[in-house]
C-alpha cells in the first residue's frame, strides 16, 4: 500500500512540475505577433484583448492568451476575434501565414490602408468582417476570385471606393455580402455570388439600372438594401417575385416607375415579401393594387415620390394574408379618403402632405397637412411637379428601419 502511495505522489510531482510543451505552431506564433506588432502600441488599451498577448519566451497563444483568438486542437490559430477597443493599425501581409484561419474579425476600430492581396491564400478563411474602421483602396481581385470557402464578408463603414468586383461571382459559398457606407462607384455587377443571402450595398455612389439576369439566379435572397445610391430606371415585377425575398430597401435612389406583378401561390415568387421601401425617389404613378396579393407584406414605404390617384381599396378591402401594419406614404399627391381602419389599431406610418381627405389634423399619422387644395389642382392638371424636399433627415430614419434586418422584427 505503502509503495501504491508513493508511486501515486511521484506521478502528481511529474504532472505539475514537468513545463509544459508549446502547442501553438510556430509559424502561427510567428504571424500573430507580426500582427500585433503592426497595431500601434498607443492604441492598445490595458484590459483589451491584445494587451494580454505577451509574445514572451516562454509564451504559447493558443494556452495562454486570454481572448482575442480561437485554436484548433493541434494548435493552429482558426480565429482573430477583436474587442472593439480603438486599436489603430494596419493588417500585414504575414497574416496570410495563418492557413487555417477560418474567421477574421477586426470590426468597430480604427485599421486603416488598404486589404493586403496575400489574403487570397486564406484558403479556410470563411468570415471577414472589417466594419466600422478607416480601410482605404479597391478590393484586390485575387482575393475575391480565391476566397472560395468564403461565407460572410463585411466591409461597410469604411472607405473603400472603386467598382463593385465582378468577381464577386465567383464566390460560391457566400451568403452574406456588407459594403454599405463606403465609396462604391458604378453599376451592380451583372453576376452576383449565386446564393447570397443578404446584399447590402447602402450610402455608396452606384449608378445604373436594376438588371434582372443579375437577380434572378439569387433563388436565396432574402435582404436586398440598395438605398442610397443612385440608381435609376424601373422596379419591375420580378424583383418582389425573387423565390425567397422578405425585405426590399430602395429608398433615396432615382427611380422612377414601378411595376408590379400579381402574387401567385402557384409560382412561389413573392410569398415572403415582407417589407419593400421606395421612399424619396422620383416614382410616378398610382399605389399598384395588387400589393394586396402579398400575403406576407405588411410594411410599404413609398413616401416622397410622385404617387397620384387613391389608396386602393384592395389594401384593406382584399388583403390577402397577413394584413398591412406600416404604411408610410407621405409627401405624394394621393387623394380620396383615408380608409378609417388605417387611422388607429396597430396601423403605424403616415399619410401627411398629400391631397388626401378625412385625415384627422390632431392624428400623428395625418401630420404634416395636407397640401393646398390649389397645388393639388395643379398636380392633376398636370402643372406641377414634385419637390424632392429634405431627403437627407428621412433617409436616415429609414435606415434605422431597414438596416441588416430580420423579417420579424421590421414590424413590430
Amino acid at each position: 500500500m505503502t509503495y501504491l502511495r508513493l508511486s501515486f505522489v511521484v506521478l502528481l510531482l511529474l504532472r505539475f512540475c514537468t513545463p509544459a510543451i508549446s502547442i501553438t505552431f510556430p509559424g502561427d506564433a510567428a504571424a500573430l505577433a507580426a500582427f500585433k506588432a503592426a497595431v500601434v502600441p498607443s492604441s492598445i488599451l490595458p484590459f483589451s484583448c491584445l494587451s494580454s498577448w505577451n509574445f514572451s519566451a516562454s509564451s504559447d497563444p493558443c494556452r495562454t492568451f486570454l481572448c482575442g483568438l480561437s485554436c484548433s486542437a493541434d494548435g493552429r490559430i482558426t480565429a482573430i476575434v477583436l474587442d472593439s477597443a480603438g486599436y489603430s493599425g494596419y493588417l500585414p501581409a504575414v497574416i496570410s501565414n495563418l492557413s487555417h484561419l477560418q474567421t477574421l474579425d477586426l470590426s468597430n476600430n480604427f485599421f486603416h490602408s488598404s486589404i493586403p492581396s496575400s489574403l487570397s491564400s486564406l484558403s479556410k478563411l470563411q468570415s471577414l468582417v472589417l466594419t466600422s474602421n478607416d480601410f482605404t483602396g479597391t478590393i484586390p481581385f485575387s482575393l475575391l476570385s480565391n476566397l472560395s470557402s468564403l461565407q460572410n464578408l463585411e466591409l461597410s463603414r469604411n472607405s473603400f471606393s472603386g467598382s463593385v468586383p465582378a468577381s464577386l461571382s465567383s464566390l460560391t459559398a457566400l451568403a452574406i455580402l456588407d459594403f454599405s457606407y463606403n465609396r462604391f462607384t458604378g453599376p451592380i455587377p451583372s453576376s452576383l455570388p449565386p446564393n447570397l443571402v443578404t446584399l447590402a450595398l447602402r450610402r455608396n455612389s452606384l449608378t445604373g439600372f436594376l438588371i434582372r439576369s443579375a437577380f434572378t439566379p439569387l433563388r436565396r435572397l432574402e435582404v436586398a438594401d440598395l438605398a442610397g445610391n443612385r440608381l435609376n430606371g424601373n422596379v419591375e415585377g420580378w424583383l418582389l417575385k425573387l423565390p425567397k425575398i422578405q425585405q426590399l430597401n430602395l429608398a433615396n435612389n432615382s427611380f422612377e416607375k414601378w411595376v408590379v406583378w400579381p402574387a401567385t401561390a402557384g409560382d412561389g415568387g413573392g410569398q415572403e415579401l415582407v417589407a419593400v421601401d421606395l421612399g424619396f425617389n422620383q416614382i410616378e404613378g398610382r399605389l399598384p393594387p395588387e400589393l394586396a396579393g402579398y400575403p406576407s407584406l405588411v410594411a410599404i414605404t413609398v413616401s416622397y415620390n410622385k404617387l397620384r390617384g387613391e389608396i386602393p381599396w384592395q389594401y384593406h378591402g382584399e388583403k390577402n394574408g397577413a394584413a398591412f401594419r406600416r404604411l408610410f406614404l407621405a409627401g405624394n399627391f394621393l387623394q380620396g379618403r383615408v380608409p378609417a381602419e388605417f387611422l388607429g389599431g396597430e396601423m403605424a406610418g403616415s399619410f401627411g402632405d398629400n391631397c388626401l381627405e378625412g385625415c384627422p389634423v390632431a392624428s400623428e399619422m395625418c401630420s404634416p397637412r395636407q397640401k393646398p387644395g390649389w397645388i393639388c389642382k395643379m398636380a392633376y392638371s398636370g402643372a406641377v411637379g414634385q419637390p424632392r424636399g429634405n431627403t437627407m433627415g428621412l433617409e436616415l430614419a429609414d435606415g434605422e428601419r431597414f438596416r441588416v434586418f430580420k423579417p420579424e422584427a421590421c414590424c413590430r
